[in-house]
C-alpha cells in the first residue's frame, strides 16, 4: 500500500498483519482519486472508518486543508499513527477514536469530502449516509464516497450521483439533492 500522488507520492504505508482488515485496493484507490482529485486541494476531509489512514493520507499528500481520521479500533489508530509519523511536519489532521454513529452525531461542522469505508458485510455505510444527510454534514458542494461490497442508495436529501464497480467493490458517490 502506498500514496499514489502529491507531496508524498510513492510513500509506502504500514499495513495490518493478517487478512482481517481490508485496505482499499491500489487500483480502486487510484480510480477513486482520479474521479475526485479536483475537489481535494483546500478541502476539509473526514476519513470516518480510517483503518490505516490510506484515503485521508492521500488527501493530505494532495493538499487537503484538514483531515479528520476516525476509527473505533485502537489497533487501526496505532497503524494510522505509524503512517502519520512518516509525514514530515504535517499538522493538518485530527484523530478520534469513536463509534462512527457517535462521531457523526457529535460532529460540529460540515466536510467537503467524507469517506465511508467500513468493514464489508455491515450496514454501517447505509446508516452513515442517513446520518450525514439528516445532520447536513456536507458542505453545499460536498460529497460522500462509500466503499462497500454492495450497491448503496441515497437517503432523503442526499442523492447517489455516481456508482462504479471494481470486482466485488462498489464506490458510491453522494451529494445533496439538486432540485
Amino acid at each position: 500500500m502506498r500514496i499514489i500522488a502529491g507531496k508524498y507520492r510513492s510513500l509506502v504505508l504500514a499495513e495490518f498483519a493478517g487478512r482481517d482488515i481490508r485496505p482499499t485496493a491500489d487500483r480502486v484507490k487510484e480510480n477513486l482519486f482520479n474521479i475526485i482529485n479536483a475537489r481535494i486541494a483546500g478541502a476539509r476531509v473526514l476519513d470516518l472508518f480510517c483503518g490505516s489512514g490510506g484515503l485521508g493520507l492521500e488527501c493530505i499528500s494532495r493538499g487537503a486543508a484538514e483531515v479528520q481520521f476516525n476509527d473505533i479500533s485502537k489497533a487501526s489508530l496505532a497503524v494510522l499513527n505509524k503512517n502519520l509519523s512518516k509525514l514530515k511536519g504535517e499538522q493538518n489532521y485530527k484523530i478520534s477514536n469513536a463509534d462512527y454513529a457517535l462521531f457523526l452525531n457529535a460532529a460540529a461542522c460540515p466536510y467537503d469530502i467524507i469517506f465511508l469505508d467500513p468493514p464489508y458485510k455491515t450496514e454501517a455505510c447505509a446508516a452513515a449516509v442517513k446520518i450525514i444527510s439528516s445532520r447536513k454534514l456536507l458542505t453545499n458542494s460536498g460529497i460522500a464516497v462509500a466503499e462497500s461490497d454492495r450497491p448503496l442508495e441515497g437517503a432523503e436529501g442526499l442523492e447517489l450521483f455516481d456508482r462504479r464497480k471494481y470486482g466485488i467493490t462498489y464506490l458510491s458517490f453522494f451529494r445533496y439533492s439538486i432540485d
